[in-house]
């Protein structure tokens, strides 16, 4: 039987590889990820962002891909930002899977990294607030661990395969499944409480209820939600037309709230150390509100590793909060 030039391999694809007409048709692997990046992103600018290269090459990508198709793949008449045609969605469907098992394969295929180094994620918020000033009793406990501490606000499924772990905070309203690629656990479930400056506080009026923080000066994260959610769940109405400043992460809030500019909605492990140097104070005495919990995640491949099983370990001790 002929062998067609591949030195016996055969051009059955269920046999071996790719025939030689499927092989003429694979379209660019570069303008492959790109389209990937921009439907799973939300368009060019995100994908270019998580790509780390400029927008205009992402976008000659996408041109050369539908020349290649012969269809458009992303509507840029919709004004929907990332809105991908339907024929760009059927695609990016099978794309994205296809890649995501090339991906898969390489860290198969890569040895792993140096199990004395440990590359760790973390939200802004607990880094600053609570991580870092505990940090170094886990280097006197594993003097041989190389620590790198990132703080960072993103998705678990966009953690690199150069990260071990990532420390994130889960809305109890925006939990999803997770990918299946990825392992995590629930590290604590702290409290939420309202919390200000003493000097804040002094100038208040009593404070009974929830509901008499309603008409205060209320500081917020990236937008009203905590707030929101924490008077529903003390039954408070009318929380529907909050005011005040919004900061982009939590441990920005805090800063303002120690200033004296407001009151702020934090969890015990945030502000533990600030109430214990007496710079916040609860504000009230209600009933405990849980709105969601921290959790750790990572790559199944690397569940295992001694450094981050050793960090598990530890955090598990370390971060249990007083309720």
């Amino acid at each position: 039987m002929a062998n067609n030039g591949h030195s016996g391999r055969s051009d059955n694809p269920a046999v071996y590889g790719l025939t030689v007409q499927q092989r003429r048709l694979l379209p660019q692997f570069a303008a492959l990820k790109a389209f990937e990046a921009i439907g799973t992103c939300g368009g060019i600018r995100r994908a270019a962002e998580a790509l780390s290269v400029d927008h205009a090459a992402v976008s000659r990508h996408l041109r050369a891909l539908e020349e290649w198709a012969g269809v458009p793949l992303f509507d840029r008449a919709s004004g929907v930002a990332g809105q991908l045609t339907p024929h760009g969605a059927r695609f990016h469907r099978t794309i994205a899977r296809s890649l995501a098992e090339i991906s898969a394969a390489a860290l198969d295929f890569m040895p792993q990294q140096d199990d004395r180094n440990l590359v760790l994620w973390c939200a802004p918020g607990l880094a600053s607030e609570w991580l870092t000033g505990r940090i170094g009793n886990f280097s006197a406990a594993f003097p041989d661990i190389q620590l790198e501490l990132q703080p960072i606000e993103i998705t678990p499924g966009a953690v690199g395969h150069d990260v071990d772990a990532y420390i994130h905070y889960v809305i109890d309203a925006q939990k999803a499944d997770l990918d299946p690629d990825f392992r995590t656990q629930e590290l604590a479930r702290p409290r939420i409480l309202a919390v200000a400056s003493p000097s804040f506080v002094a100038d208040l009026p009593p404070v009974a209820t929830p509901a008499d923080l309603l008409n205060l000066p209320l500081l917020h994260e990236a937008n009203f939600d905590q707030w929101r959610r924490w008077f529903e769940s003390h039954g408070v109405a009318g929380a529907e037309n909050l005011g005040g400043p919004r900061y982009w992460q939590g441990h920005l809030t805090l800063a303002a709230a120690r200033r004296g500019q407001g009151l702020a909605l934090a969890n015990t492990l945030l502000v533990a150390d600030s109430i214990r140097r007496g710079e916040l104070v609860e504000v009230g005495d209600f009933a405990p509100v849980h709105l969601g919990s921290y959790m750790l995640t990572t790559r199944r491949t690397r569940w295992r590793g001694l450094a981050l099983t050793d960090f598990r370990r530890w955090i598990e001790r370390a971060i249990v909060a007083p309720d």
